[in-house]
C-alpha cells in the first residue's frame, strides 16, 4: 500500500535521479517530457520534430527516461516533470496518493502488449495452475491489473499466488534464474523474453483487460501552458501515423537506441495500438473500474473519482 508521505519522499529521489536537476519551471519556457523506453514519445524525441514546432514560442524540450510508470509519476509529483506517459495502473495508484496529474489523451487498447510468460519448459499450462507460484511483476504497473483480471477469470483468488515484485530488469534476471515461477510483463521487455529465452504465453490480455496507454499532464502545467500542450499531442498523432504506416522502418530507427534488436521492436510494435485520441466518457468509466477493483483488493488505500483528474477544456 502507498501512502502519501512515502510517495512524496520517494518521487523526490527518483526526480533527482531521473533529471539530475528540479530547477526547471515551466514558466522558463521548457517542457519538461517523461517518457519510457518504448512508445510514441520515444518516437517523438527520435524525430526532432517537437523541437521545431515549439521553436517559435520560445519553448525548449527536456527529455527524461523513466524504467516505468510509477517513478515517472513520482517524477510528476515532485514537479520533475511536466507530461509523460504510462499504462492503465500507474496513475490510480498516483492519484490516491494525491499526484496532481491530469489525463489528456490516450491510445486505443493493446492487449496483444501485455502477458503472463513462463519458461518453455515449465510444468505450468493455465491461469490456474499460478495458485501458490511466485509471480514477478512490476508493482502498480499496467500488468499488475492483468494479473489480477486473469487470476479472476481462471477462478484464482490474488491472494493465493506470491507477488514478486520486480522493476523488469530485475524481473528478466529472476525469471532466467527460476526464481520466480511466471513473469507480467510488457512490450518490448514480453518480445525481447520470448525471443531470448523462448518464454510461453499463458495468457495475454485478449479477453481479459484492454492495456490502454494514456498521455497525462502535471496540472499546473496543463492549466498555464494550453497551446504548448497541444503542440505536443499535435506531434505525437503525426508521428504516430508515419509508425502505423512503416513498421519496419520504425523498429530499424528504434533499435540502436533501445538495444534491442529490429526483429523483436517489429513483433511488439505490431502489438502496439494506433490513433492517439482526446480523453473521453468511456477511457474514463474504463479507468474508474480499473480503480474500483484494486480499492477492493486492498492496492489502493482510498476509493478515488477518476474524473476529478480529468484536463478541463475552455
Amino acid at each position: 500500500m502507498i501512502s502519501v508521505s512515502k510517495i512524496v519522499i520517494v518521487s523526490i529521489l527518483a526526480a533527482v535521479v531521473a533529471s539530475g536537476s528540479t530547477t526547471a519551471r515551466a514558466d522558463d519556457k521548457v517542457v519538461r517530457i517523461g517518457f519510457q523506453k518504448y512508445g510514441k514519445l520515444v518516437l517523438l524525441r527520435s524525430k526532432g520534430t517537437l523541437e521545431a514546432k515549439l521553436k517559435p514560442l520560445g519553448v525548449t524540450v527536456e527529455w527524461r527516461e523513466f524504467p516505468s510508470g510509477p517513478p515517472l509519476l513520482e517524477a510528476i509529483n515532485a514537479g520533475a516533470i511536466d507530461v509523460g506517459n504510462t499504462g492503465e495502473a500507474p496513475p490510480i495508484f498516483a492519484q490516491a496518493a494525491g499526484v496532481p496529474f491530469v489525463y489528456v489523451a490516450y491510445e486505443p487498447p493493446a492487449p496483444r502488449g501485455e502477458a503472463i510468460l513462463v519458461p518453455r519448459t515449465s510444468a505450468i499450462k493455465t491461469v490456474a495452475d499460478l495458485k501458490g507460484k511466485k509471480v514477478a511483476l512490476n508493482k502498480g504497473s499496467n500488468v499488475h491489473y492483468l494479473l489480477v483480471k486473469a487470476l479472476e477469470k481462471a477462478g484464482v483468488p490474488y491472494s493465493d499466488i506470491q507477488p514478486v515484485f520486480l522493476a523488469p530488469a530485475d524481473a528478466r534476471a529472476a525469471f532466467e534464474r527460476g526464481s520466480v515461477d511466471a513473469w507480467v510483463i510488457w512490450d518490448p521487455f514480453q518480445a525481447a523474453a520470448e525471443a531470448a529465452t523462448g518464454a510461453r504465453t499463458l495468457a495475454d490480455g485478449t479477453g481479459i483487460v484492454a492495456n490502454t496507454q494514456f498521455y497525462l499532464g502535471a496540472r499546473k502545467f496543463v492549466e498555464a501552458n494550453a497551446q504548448v500542450l497541444d503542440i505536443v499531442l499535435t506531434q505525437l498523432r503525426e508521428v504516430d501515423g508515419w509508425a502505423k504506416s512503416d513498421i519496419g522502418a520504425v523498429a530499424a530507427q528504434l533499435s540502436p537506441s533501445i538495444g534491442l534488436p529490429a526483429p523483436v521492436l517489429e513483433l511488439a510494435l505490431k502489438r502496439q495500438s494506433y490513433g492517439i485520441k482526446p480523453i473521453d466518457a468511456a477511457a474514463i468509466a474504463e479507468q474508474q473500474k480499473i480503480a474500483d477493483t484494486f480499492v477492493a483488493l486492498g492496492l489502493v488505500p482510498r476509493a478515488i473519482k477518476v474524473s476529478d483528474s480529468v484536463r478541463s477544456v475552455p
